[in-house]
């Protein structure tokens, strides 16, 4: 038996406060409603899912090595290190599995400097805006391109 292809679905810093942060921007939406979303979508695609969410920006480098061997995708809300960090870019643009950038707003709808994206430079996809449905949409795509 084929073991199944796993996604690794990495979330930054402040996501673990959602329901709580900023409800006008980001809704009552929480970390672990976003991960349901992710296992039901993943479930209908046949793909398993690691999901994971740090405030360190070091710890998301580590995890993102991690995909070089042991995820067949990954999924990525660098959050507010997308605006900031180079190192996530590099661990980004060194992986060859897909990897799709998701944020619940629309970046280029607020501040000036949420319009820099280093990690977006070096995704196979972006999608921003579409609140938790676009969790959805990137474990679609993802699997997608798995075939």
């Amino acid at each position: 038996m084929t073991e199944q292809p796993r996604i690794l679905v990495l979330n930054g810093p402040n996501l673990d406060i959602l329901g709580r942060r900023d409800p006008a921007q980001y809704g009552s939406v929480t970390l672990d409603d976003l991960r349901q979303v992710v296992e039901t979508e993943a479930a209908t695609h046949g793909l398993g899912v690691d999901f994971r969410q740090t405030n360190r920006e070091g710890e998301l480098v580590e995890w993102l090595h991690e995909a070089l061997d042991d995820h067949a995708a990954v999924v990525i809300n660098p959050a507010a290190y997308a605006h900031t960090s180079v190192a996530l870019h590099d661990a980004v643009e060194a992986l060859t599995v897909p990897v799709v950038e998701v944020h619940l707003s629309n970046t280029w709808k607020r501040e000036p400097f949420r319009h820099v994206d280093h990690v977006a430079t070096a995704a196979t996809a972006v999608i921003a805006g579409a609140g938790a449905d676009g969790y959805r949409l990137a474990v679609a795509h993802v699997a997608s391109l798995l075939g």
